[in-house]
């Protein structure tokens, strides 16, 4: 054999162990402990909200000690985070889908000025005031979810139109009449379902608050265990993908708009149990309120990645900042500031954690 050949062929088996030990030295790197962490949170994103979570409890119970980690407080904070939790569900799907929707808070509203107004302006029977109030939220979420489905138009221009098409109307159609709490016990006290109080050894739970954990645990075994749930992941991680994979991407994402239709108007419903009363000038800022659970509990606004359990432990953080430093007795801007910092802090752990899929 020539001396060129040789040469070759030292070269060629060289080149065969440099590809052979390449993916040793790759699969080193992956498994670096930052690595493992930064895989983990990738898979599980709403552990970052749940460690948040528990270490504010903690923190604020050693401030307060006991005075916090009485039933009676504990039950107040899921009491005073059921609606956004509910509204936060609805914005849990669409942002996943990696879109956003503005009008939630507006929706929540409009379901409940329709529940009580064909209940006393026109004299229906409660129960299917109730329907038609439902059938109105699920109706302004189907709109949402033609314009952007099938005209292609921006979310957020959407959303944000719907935001004031429904909030004017709401106005309009309502002429700024309060229903009164007494008047709704008397006479349909359906409305107030909700707002009913089951209390077990000084924790006070209301109807509200179960339905939003049943609708927490409902969503997070639809969305993990069946194909819509699958489609809805698929759609926000890669539409074009998702298409040429055969998923009806058109056709799913109207239906989560829909169906965060009927959820906020489900949490219109709570809302009159909440405050007893059916008011058109409440819950104007749910809308924002239920982004900063979403973001907070670690849902991508990129969408293609997040939980609604995720989103849930974002909502109760809120409660737990906002009731622990009023009952430290500061400023209430420092919940604001505190939150702010939340926001900002969760977007940079989610783009830290997206460079997984990178």
């Amino acid at each position: 054999m020539s001396d060129l050949e040789t040469g070759n062929t030292r070269d060629f088996e060289q080149g065969l162990r440099a590809s052979a030990d390449a993916p040793a030295r790759f699969d080193s790197h992956k498994h670096s402990t930052l690595d493992r962490i930064q895989h983990r949170l990738h898979a599980n994103p709403e552990l970052v909200p749940l460690i948040v979570l528990v270490l504010s409890v903690a923190v604020f119970g050693v401030l307060l000690g006991a005075k916090f980690f009485s039933p009676f407080t504990l039950t107040l904070i899921l009491q005073q985070v059921a609606i956004v939790g509910i509204v936060g569900c609805a914005q849990s799907l669409v942002v996943l889908t990696a879109g956003i929707d503005l009008s939630v808070g507006a929706i929540m509203v409009l379901s409940s000025v329709v529940m009580g107004q064909f209940t006393f302006r026109y004299g229906l029977p409660v129960e299917l005031a109730v329907l038609c109030g439902l059938a109105c939220g699920a109706l302004c979420g189907f709109i949402n979810g033609a314009l952007v489905a099938v005209m292609r138009l921006p979310p957020f221009i959407v959303t944000l139109g719907m935001w004031q098409i429904v909030l004017a109307s709401n106005f309009l159609y309502s002429a700024n009449e309060t229903i009164r709490s007494q008047d709704i016990a008397r006479e349909a006290a359906l409305l107030q379902f909700f707002g009913e109080k089951i209390n077990i050894q000084g924790a006070v739970f209301t109807y509200g608050v179960i339905a939003l954990f049943v609708l927490v645990l409902v969503l997070n075994y639809v969305l993990n265990h069946t194909a819509w749930g699958r489609h809805v992941y698929a759609i926000g991680d890669d539409p074009d993908a998702a298409e040429l994979a055969g998923v009806r991407v058109a056709r799913i994402r109207i239906s989560v708009y829909t169906l965060a239709g009927l959820i906020c108007a489900l949490a219109g419903w709570a809302m009159i149990g909440r405050l007893g009363s059916v008011s058109p000038t409440t819950g104007q800022f749910t809308n924002i309120e239920s982004i900063t659970a979403v973001v907070i509990g670690g849902i991508s606004l990129f969408g293609g990645r997040g939980s609604v359990l995720g989103m849930l432990f974002g909502a109760l953080i809120v409660g737990v900042f906002s009731l622990g430093l009023r009952l430290i007795g500061t400023d209430p801007q420092w919940t604001y500031l505190l939150i702010g910092v939340l926001i900002i802090s969760a977007v940079a752990i989610d783009q830290w954690i997206r460079k997984v899929a990178a």
